[in-house]
């Protein structure tokens, strides 16, 4: 009885059959596996018992030991643009689906990361070290919980067998939860090897699912108005994802189009970082050696790839061409657009103040960030600090005061430079905030806690020795990154001096 009363096991993905889905088993590992985390509220949410799922058998299920009662495991092939190089084929190459859930209207997948080799791993070994699956694990409830969508992760399981990359590493498994895990790299595929017909099927399949409010029932006859629309959406939805991203300082670092998801998530978490000190030319992938992924070039890449996207559809849709160029050539407005409003959320500004006038203290207070390197999560964290703002000389002392005061206060005061931008900063800030918008309601926007690359460096070293308790409360942190604990405040630091210096990369 793995799953509740109000669920029930379906197999639509399952249904569609090769050349889109391929049975493939998962192979066991040769040591018992040990349960690291388990996610109770998304269990509970998507209609699994958690009880059955923490027992022995559960945890076998969810490491791919045994198969999901019912159901045969799956993987799926697709194509995409690595580094902007096309690959004709990729796929599941270490990532299968062991199981599909519908609880009413809501319809879930369950994908192990890590179970083993599928016949998409073009000779690598399907596994998946504890190191990545760390944090996978906490990237995805991490972003979840700064309402930012993505796929989910519901357990992480790990056994002391061997995997191989750069040194010798501890397997481990992920099981992931989305309402899909198709990419833009799906729609190439199909698209490049001039399987037009089964194109129209799974777009079919997938958007009368998923989006069932652009579904045309003629579509059968006559698709484009379903895959423009859907197109649209799509394209609006990466705008905004590229958006918030931006805003908590996020950054993916293998956006290629295999990693871009037909849903609008944040998909395949590998070589990420959030900033720590701004820089708009971070790159957080040790092997993107030419900064293709940088933070600053995260949204022209969304828009590159839905460029792909719209190139891959053309068989389906030759004589849109123009309607298809209106459509990507409305994303850079759709980006900016709520770029800026994130942005103006998280100082409070005045919504009487003209866009143009916000626009510009948005992109000065970005360059300001940039110049001093300062703490991004910190800055913003810090303006709650803040009071009604009054553009009076006197008044912005008693600000700076109460700025210091923060317990995030990101500035260097022995350093005078710091000191003069801050003030010169905070006197335009309290001429453009609005009284109404600032003060506690900004901790309901900018967070305390985000998922520092030195505290997974740490959590991951501590599970690595067998000790759970370092990776629960940066959990606990992280998931519930607008509240300041006090019990975690360690964990709202600055990254340390040697945090500079850590290098993360594709290999996982």
């Amino acid at each position: 009885m793995l799953l509740s009363p109000n669920a029930l096991l379906v197999k639509e993905y399952a249904s569609l059959g090769q050349p889109f889905v391929y049975a493939v088993p998962c192979t066991p590992l040769k040591s018992e596996p040990r349960l690291i985390q388990f996610n109770e509220e998304l269990a509970e949410q998507i209609g699994l018992q958690v009880d059955d799922l923490c027992t022995n058998q559960g945890i076998a299920i969810l490491t791919g030991q045994q198969t999901w009662p019912g159901y045969d495991s799956i993987a799926s092939i697709y194509c995409g643009h690595q580094f902007g190089v096309f690959v004709p084929q990729l796929g599941d190459g270490r990532a299968i689906v062991i199981t599909e859930i519908r609880k009413g209207a809501d319809y879930k997948q369950l994908q192990l990361k890590g179970a083993g080799p599928t016949p998409f791993s073009r000779r690598a070994d399907g596994r998946a070290v504890l190191r990545s699956s760390i944090r996978e694990f906490v990237a995805s409830e991490a972003l979840h919980a700064l309402g930012i969508p993505t796929t989910r992760a519901l357990s992480l399981t790990a056994t002391p067998d061997p995997v191989f990359r750069e040194t010798t590493e501890m397997a481990a498994v992920v099981c992931r939860v989305s309402e899909s895990f198709l990419r833009f790299g799906h729609v190439e595929y199909f698209s490049h090897t001039n399987q037009h017909q089964e194109l129209l099927q799974l777009l079919d399949w997938h958007i009368e699912r998923h989006h069932s409010e652009l579904y045309a029932d003629d579509f059968e006859n006559n698709p484009a108005p379903t895959l423009i629309n859907w197109l649209k959406w799509l394209t609006q939805a990466t705008a905004k994802l590229m958006a918030q991203w931006q805003s908590v300082g996020f950054c993916h670092g293998v956006m290629n189009t295999d990693n871009m998801s037909l849903m609008g998530l944040t998909i395949d978490y590998g070589p990420y970082g959030f900033l720590d000190k701004f820089d708009v030319d971070h790159i957080c992938n040790h092997s993107d050696t030419h900064g293709r992924y940088s933070y600053r070039n995260q949204p022209r890449i969304g828009h590159w790839n839905l460029y792909v996207l719209a190139s891959a559809l053309m068989p389906l849709l030759h004589n849109d061409r123009e309607t298809l160029q209106t459509i990507l050539d409305e994303y850079p407005q759709q980006f900016q657009r709520e770029h800026n409003a994130l942005f103006a959320a998280k100082m409070g500004l005045n919504k009487q103040v003209s866009e143009e006038k916000q626009n510009e203290f948005i992109e000065y207070t970005l360059q300001m960030l940039h110049e001093h390197k300062l703490d991004m999560t910190r800055f913003f964290r810090s303006l709650s600090a803040l009071q009604a703002p009054h553009a009076d000389h006197s008044n912005l002392d008693k600000q700076f005061a109460l700025w210091q005061k923060s317990s995030t206060f990101p500035w260097v005061l022995g350093d005078e430079s710091q000191v003069e931008s801050a003030r010169a900063w905070l006197g335009q800030w309290m001429v453009i905030a609005d009284n109404n918008l600032i003060g506690e309601k900004l901790n309901q926007i900018n967070p305390i806690a985000i998922a520092r690359n030195h505290l997974l460096q740490e959590a991951i070293a501590a599970c690595e020795k067998g000790d759970d308790h370092v990776l629960k409360r940066l959990l606990q942190a992280v998931c519930k990154p607008y509240l300041e604990q006090p019990d975690l405040m360690d964990l709202y630091q600055a990254a340390p001096e040697w945090a500079q210096h850590l290098e993360i990369s594709c290999s996982s």
